[in-house]
């Protein structure tokens, strides 16, 4: 039976960090994993670094994109090559703690679920924690999901066998991790949250995350443009999610 779980993480220049984030993967508890790094087109010494990093162990893949296709776009031919039937996003200035996988895979055969995520903790520059942990509900369907954008890209697990590879592409336009969890709660499918702190969610200074204005540019757009809803709905949601975006954040 195949229990692999496949990592997927978008690299763009991030020599900085990329090893970090490796060893938090080689450190973890469940050894069926396949970690593939879709370096994309980094203008620094990513790429020199990852093969090296790639001849340490054999379930370490590097495909070299050649151009700076995105991080969607990146996400997605990593997705193409997985072969494990439990599919994992990390980004590559994130890290896991190391009983990650074990307890989430675990997590997802009690619940008989195919979409889990878990708890998890701001980190600074350097990844210190900084004591802003996340708490996640137990459940999240659709509608819910719509005014509480907890789910952190780095935390999701899914299990293929359900939720086939090919709905698991992201789209092509900002916040395409927010997209992809509503396009696939939208379609009948309900979220399952493990509320532990599996995860360190490292934010640079001058990370696009930080910048607040674009935001709730990009959260407004996917309400209006990519879920078509009519103005009072967004502003209803718009309103619930910024309360709990602030409420994570303090």
């Amino acid at each position: 039976m195949n229990e692999k779980v496949s990592i997927v993480v978008p690299v763009y220049n991030a020599e900085k960090y990329i090893e970090q984030t490796v060893q938090s993967v080689l450190t973890q508890t469940y050894s069926e994993w396949e970690l593939i790094l879709a370096e994309n087109g980094s203008t620094d010494q990513t790429a020199e670094k990852l093969k090296e990093i790639e001849s340490r162990d054999e379930r370490i893949r590097v495909l070299f994109l050649g151009d700076n296709v995105g991080a969607a776009k990146a996400r997605n031919e990593g997705v193409k090559e997985a072969t494990g039937r439990y599919l994992a996003f990390l980004d590559a200035d994130d890290l896991w703690d190391s009983s990650k996988l074990e307890k989430e895979v675990r997590f997802m055969k009690e619940k008989g679920a195919a979409f889990v995520f878990t708890g998890y903790e701001f980190g600074d520059e350097d990844a210190k924690p900084t004591g802003k942990v996340v708490r996640v509900p137990e459940t999240l369907t659709y509608k819910q999901a719509l005014k509480n954008t907890t789910i952190f890209t780095s935390t999701v697990l899914f299990d293929t066998e359900v939720i086939p590879k090919e709905k698991l592409k992201m789209p092509q336009i900002k916040s395409e991790d927010t997209a992809l969890w509503w396009k696939i709660l939208r379609e009948g499918n309900t979220a399952y949250g493990l509320n532990e702190n599996l995860v360190i969610y490292r934010r640079p200074s001058q990370s696009l995350s930080s910048n607040k204005v674009e935001a709730l540019r990009r959260i407004w757009f996917l309400y209006r443009k990519w879920e078509k809803l009519n103005v009072f709905k967004s502003a209803w949601y718009f309103v619930n999610w910024a309360f709990r975006a602030v409420s994570r954040r303090i």
